[in-house]
């Protein structure tokens, strides 16, 4: 299958909102002359500000262009951010999108290993008629940085890898096409063999020195899934080799679920609150499209879960209207003490949001209007 990349400028807009848009109210704070913060608020990463200007990406999430899951996309990028902050504390490091590898190097690693891509990371096609599969996905850099005196220093880098759970190829141009499923013990490997070229490569370059580099493996959901992927496991090297990993256990699902879907007693709670939430919405409002969740497990408990709820009628009073009853079936049906934010929508635009943030026991609303 023909390599192409691109940039994904969603992905590297995800994390931006979350450092920038947690921070609104803030001023800032200085740091030096050149260099600024955010703020931060509620446990996220105050973000480096340079000359007025947020720094942004230098690989601004360059992938190789398999497949067009963009749940993918944004939940390595912000899934990323989770792990970083089992080792890089928000109330110590400050965070910098990547500025040490570039979109080409990127570009290259992603590529197959050739005598003109030496560096590429995934093997040589092979047989056309049975290539090997395209391994590695995604890679992503992320710094964290402390203030020094007059400057910004670096002091921590989070390399996350993603690495394909089933390759599609076709054997001729216009033909049919195939896949391969590539084995979760497959993914583990091929994710642990990149990551020790990653690490050594990483320390290598100029100004990284002897910082502590956090490599992260993130399994790709398949093309068709409803949900993004999840990290697996991670490492922190203080050298040029992996000493040893941490194994993460995630699980995303949608909800609410096939009836032939297996299910162990707790999933089964958390389907039904849904499944109950979802019902009396839809005897309110019955010309809904749709009412979908995405929900995540960590150590099999219930983390967190967004909504998106599909309208057919764009009157603004039937959304005020909707919207308030909606808020009143979250508390009531909704599972407790995790965060949770419901879209409201139409086919073109979104309608309203409701939300409710870790620690929270009431849920919030906005109604977007117009003048």
């Amino acid at each position: 299958m023909k390599r192409k990349a691109k940039k994904i400028a969603v992905s590297a807009a995800v994390l931006m909102c979350t450092v920038l848009l947690a921070s609104c109210g803030f001023g800032g704070k200085s740091s030096s002359k050149n260099y600024s913060t955010t703020g931060s608020s509620n446990g996220t990463y105050q973000g480096v500000i340079k000359n007025g200007r947020y720094r942004t990406s230098k690989a601004r999430g360059v992938n190789v262009s398999q497949n067009d899951n963009q749940y993918n996309l944004k939940s390595f990028e912000s899934g990323l951010t989770q792990v970083s902050k089992r080792v890089f504390s928000t109330k110590s490091y400050i965070f910098q999108e990547g500025q040490y590898l570039s979109s080409g190097t990127i570009e290259n690693w992603l590529g197959r290993k050739t005598k003109s891509n030496p560096e590429g990371l995934n093997p040589a096609q092979g047989k056309k008629s049975n290539p090997n599969p395209v391994y590695i996905q995604q890679i992503e850099e992320q710094d964290y940085m402390q203030e020094s005196g007059n400057s910004m220093k670096l002091r921590g880098i989070t390399i996350g890898i993603g690495i394909n759970s089933e390759y599609n190829y076709q054997t001729k141009t216009g033909g049919p096409t195939l896949t391969k499923k590539i084995s979760d013990s497959e993914v583990r490997r091929q994710g642990e063999i990149a990551a020790q070229k990653v690490l050594k490569r990483v320390r290598k370059k100029s100004g990284v020195g002897n910082v502590p580099i956090v490599i992260a493996l993130y399994k790709q959901a398949p093309d068709d899934s409803l949900v993004g992927g999840t990290f697996f496991a991670y490492s922190k090297n203080n050298g040029n080799t992996i000493s040893s990993w941490r194994k993460l256990n995630y699980k995303n699902v949608v909800l609410p679920k096939a009836s032939a879907a297996t299910t162990n007693s707790s999933d089964q709670t958390d389907d039904d609150s849904f499944s109950n939430f979802k019902s009396q919405i839809q005897s309110f409002f019955p010309n809904l499209s749709g009412v979908t969740a995405q929900a995540q497990y960590e150590n099999g408990t219930l983390s967190g879960m967004h909504i998106t709820v599909t309208t057919q009628f764009y009157s603004q009073s039937e959304i005020t209207s909707f919207t308030q009853y909606i808020t009143r079936a979250a508390k009531k049906y909704l599972p407790n003490g995790i965060p949770i934010d419901i879209k409201i929508q139409s086919d073109s635009e979104i309608q309203a949001v409701v939300y409710r943030n870790a620690g929270s026991d009431n849920f919030q609303s906005h109604i977007f209007d117009s003048y």
